[in-house]
């Protein structure tokens, strides 16, 4: 039988370093202490924000001391909490940490409304009394921005401890998915007890043996049916939060807000989606190659996964993956390639699955921390590119904190899509150009057009979903799982006409956790767009078109997206972003046919 390690199991060389933040779980609640205590010293400003430049400096770098040791103080709660879901003492950490967060906000949630008293001339003109105010020149702009949707400092302040109570649908499912469930062992093609766990799904679904596919497939949306009331509840709760959110700060719809934050323009997500439904037809010439290439009269969800060659591809061990992402990004620059290459060496990776980790892979860390990349690496290919992914989020956060300081470090999850794609298309350009083995080659191939089925086309079928389900709520119509499983049923038919759309996967949308974060996925479909972009000029131009990217990168949120992608050259309000990636898309479903002669 299969089994998933206890984390004591698991060798220390492939855990994450969060020692390097706090040295003991002691010293962090040290840390918290102090952090708690020095939230009275952003409170001891309010009410007097722009009494004067030197008060206003005096608070901004007031605020910043304290909320880059909140930052980092949450960090590491959460990513304690992040190795072992079933560990109490952890989530009380993180239940702290999120406490603390939520204070945090809080205590300054004065600053924007007291700074909205001002007009632009008010604030030209405390930045010429106080010259090291020009530094926040593009904050102040989004801060007055946001004046039309920014409530009274009394209302702010309410918002702000409502956060820890708006979070909890999202943070129940996480719970539920993570710690409580658990999935049932299936018979393998060997005869032998292959256990089902969050992290192995996809993987089982692309073993060769089609009923051990089909029996994977079943077990573990039909686990997922024994909870269909509670995630139908959380996920119908999450909507109707974000919809009250939005009408709290007086938007129209909840996708206007959560656009608005960004300053995306709501233009740039039905560009996406309408420019994606008008291209199916390249979608499902994909699902009909996956169908011919498994010489199978109907395609079932349970062979969506599946490689065009039919079988499960080379094992990739982690060591090798390594080396084969950090060659692959050379076009990037030397020291690109170099500082990620020593990231690796560092232990900014928690690489293997154990019982009770999170899910899935993300990256992670704060101004005062090296990165930190959750992984459950599965010694795939697959699991080879989502390495490359989650390398690109921590080196744009490198190099946005080398050349940025603390208020412009951050970046908005539509351009942090873009650097996690161009590694993942780099990777891919690598392997077809160099790699030795053939079979590697084919199955780099086959995973790109997969990871791209997955970003682009299945991130914007999510979109629709999420676009759906909000306006189903801003009506007044109820959301029940039925709602849910019709709604999400219909948009995959429309996707994948050609193939069979079973009542179990009418149920995906249980298993999606991005679902609660509040249209966050229609940026990994324009970031895909935007990384083919971005890649295509440095393949024709060279190093001019990596410094460009490089420079957007550096960037940070020291202007708004939008503005970021036009440094890299890429114009995101126009659906030729989106128009030429499917081109890209239908060149390499050409070049798979070609290859597998199909």
């Amino acid at each position: 039988m299969s089994s998933v390690p206890e984390r004591s199991d698991v060798d220390a060389d492939y855990k994450w370093s969060v020692g390097s933040i706090y040295g003991s779980d002691e010293e962090w609640e040290a840390a918290y202490e102090a952090a708690e205590a020095s939230l009275e010293d952003v409170r001891a400003y309010e009410g007097r924000t722009t009494g004067s430049a030197a008060t206003l400096r005096e608070l901004l770098e007031t605020y910043e001391a304290v909320m880059r040791e909140v930052s980092t103080v949450v960090q590491y709660a959460n990513l304690r909490s992040n190795e072992d879901t079933r560990d109490q003492e952890c989530q009380a950490m993180a239940a702290k940490a999120g406490s603390l967060s939520s204070e945090a906000s809080s205590a300054a949630s004065f600053i924007e409304p007291e700074l909205q008293e001002l007009d632009r001339d008010d604030v030209e003109a405390l930045v010429e009394e106080e010259p090291a105010l020009a530094e926040y020149e593009h904050y102040f702009d989004d801060v007055l921005r946001m004046k039309p949707h920014t409530r009274s400092a009394e209302v702010e302040e309410l918002l702000a401890d409502l956060s820890e109570v708006t979070n909890a649908p999202s943070e129940t499912y996480s719970m539920l998915s993570d710690a409580d469930m658990t999935f049932p062992t299936v018979e393998g093609p060997d005869g032998e007890g292959v256990e089902i766990s969050q992290g192995n799904f996809t993987t089982l679904l692309q073993k060769p043996d089609r009923e051990f596919r089909r029996r994977v497939h079943e077990a573990f949306y039909g686990e997922w049916a024994g909870v269909r009331n509670a995630v139908g509840t959380t996920l119908s709760k999450s909507v109707k939060k974000d919809v009250k959110m939005a009408e709290a700060r007086n938007y129209e719809t909840a996708r206007e807000a959560a656009l608005d934050g960004p300053n995306v323009p709501v233009e740039v997500y039905d560009n996406l989606v309408n420019t994606v439904r008008d291209n199916l037809d390249s979608l499902q010439r994909h699902a009909d190659l996956k169908r011919r290439a498994l010489d199978v009269d109907d395609l079932e969800m349970w062979d969506l996964y599946m490689s065009l060659t039919g079988d499960e591809g080379p094992e990739i061990p982690y060591e090798r993956a390594k080396d084969l992402v950090v060659e692959a990004v050379e076009p990037l620059g030397e020291p690109y390639r170099e500082r990620m290459g020593e990231g690796l060496e560092s232990r900014w990776v928690d690489v293997y699955e154990n019982r009770g980790k999170r899910s899935g892979a993300y990256s992670a860390g704060t101004y005062d921390t090296q990165p930190f990349i959750m992984m459950n690496y599965q010694d795939d290919v697959s699991s080879m590119f989502t390495l490359a992914h989650e390398l690109g989020h921590s080196m744009h956060s490198e190099l946005a904190k080398d050349a940025q300081p603390w208020q412009y470090a951050n970046y908005e999850i539509f351009v942090a899509e873009v650097a996690s794609t161009v590694n993942e298309t780099l990777l891919t350009n690598h392997l077809l150009e160099n790699a030795e083995d053939d079979e590697l080659r084919v199955h780099a191939l086959d995973q790109y057009l997969e990871r791209f089925r997955s970003t682009l086309f299945r991130q914007t079928m999510f979109a629709a979903f999420e676009l759906a389900i909000h306006e189903h709520a801003e009506a007044g119509e109820p959301l029940t799982p039925d709602v849910f499983d019709r709604l999400y049923g219909d948009l995959k038919e429309e996707f994948y006409a050609n193939a069979t759309v079973d009542d179990h996967v009418r149920r995906e949308w249980m298993r999606i956790p991005h679902f609660y974060y509040n249209f966050y996925v229609y940026q990994y479909s324009t970031g895909v767009s935007a990384a083919a972009a971005v890649v295509e000029r440095i393949r024709e131009e060279g190093e001019s078109a990596a410094a460009d990217y490089r420079a957007a990168l550096e960037l940070g949120g020291a202007e708004y997206p939008i503005d970021v992608l036009e440094v890299a050259g890429i114009d995101m309000t126009s659906p030729e972003p989106i128009e030429s990636a499917i081109r890209v898309y239908d060149e390499y479903l050409d070049r798979a046919e070609e290859l597998l002669d199909l």
